[in-house]
């Protein structure tokens, strides 16, 4: 069974539902698909098991003993990423156009490391996870890589909990595909309700089971009923409603998950919402 924790923008509190859900549950596996701002792992120490590069794209590479330097290349670059013959890797996007145009034959699209990979073993469990190199994308291919890594470690009761990138881009695509289940999370603003809407959008043409919830919901309990309203137009189901609690920001600081705190209102919400999620999923 695999769980993907998603949000429409940044900032809604998604890796703390998906850290204190992922202690709810005995055999679990996390995976941390922000590959743009990754923080799951922050909440355990562990030792990294495995590591590797990963290389998820290529770059140009001018060869400058073959180069007579006739800017064929530079021309025909879309990206700006050739200078006086010198490739900006930064700019380059591996589309090849201009192998193909230099008469020389003196530029080749090599493999590039965009991510180390880890397997991060925790008294918790394992932790599939990346660390980007700076400059570099946060691709489908990258979050698909991390996805298939973690799966070597489950078994047949297993419960999968992906911590998705915000928003509807390729990373969150590449999280959702094949998974069975997930849960939107989202905070009762103009803004959040627009966010939801989108998210749900991509999430129904998956075909998957959409559950949501609302955090921090008694900031503004009209607009969180308006967001009531939309997921039951929607027939989605409503888990959660976690109320403001400045425990959470004490517990993001100790780098503990919120459910930890015993006088924590948003915790034991938390705890309520997860008995709701099995409720669906098993």
């Amino acid at each position: 069974m695999e769980l993907v924790i998603l949000s429409g923008k940044g900032g809604t509190g998604k890796t703390t539902i998906a850290t204190a859900l992922s202690e709810l549950t005995k055999d679990v596996v996390r995976i941390d698909c922000d590959v743009d701002a990754p923080n799951l792992y922050l909440f355990y120490k562990g030792v990294d098991i495995e590591k590797k590069g990963f290389y998820g794209g290529k770059k140009a590479v001018i060869n400058k003993y073959f180069c007579n330097k006739c800017g064929k290349c530079e021309v025909t670059c879309k990206f700006n990423a050739i200078k006086d013959c010198v490739v900006d890797a930064f700019l380059c996007e591996g589309c090849g156009a201009c192998t193909l145009t230099c008469p020389e034959k003196a530029i080749k699209l090599v493999e590039d490391k965009s991510a180390e990979v880890f397997i991060t073993r925790t008294d918790k469990g394992i932790i599939s996870r990346a660390q980007m190199n700076i400059g570099s994308d946060g691709s489908g291919k990258l979050v698909t890589f991390l996805r298939n890594n973690g799966k070597r470690f489950t078994g047949k009761n297993t419960l999968t909990i992906i911590d998705a990138s915000p928003g509807i881009g390729c990373p969150v695509i590449s999280s959702v595909t094949g998974s069975d289940a997930v849960l939107i999370v989202t905070e009762p603003t103009k803004s959040g309700l627009e966010d939801l809407m989108r998210v749900t959008a991509l999430c129904m043409s998956f075909g998957l089971l959409i559950m949501v919830c609302i955090n921090k919901y008694d900031i503004n309990e009209d607009m969180a009923e308006e967001i009531e309203r939309f997921v039951i137009e929607k027939e989605l189901a409503l888990v959660g409603k976690i109320p403001y609690d400045d425990t959470v920001i004490k517990s993001i600081n100790e780098m503990t998950p919120i459910i930890y705190y015993k006088d924590s209102i948003a915790g034991s919400a938390i705890k309520k919402m997860w008995d709701d999620i099995k409720e669906l999923i098993y």
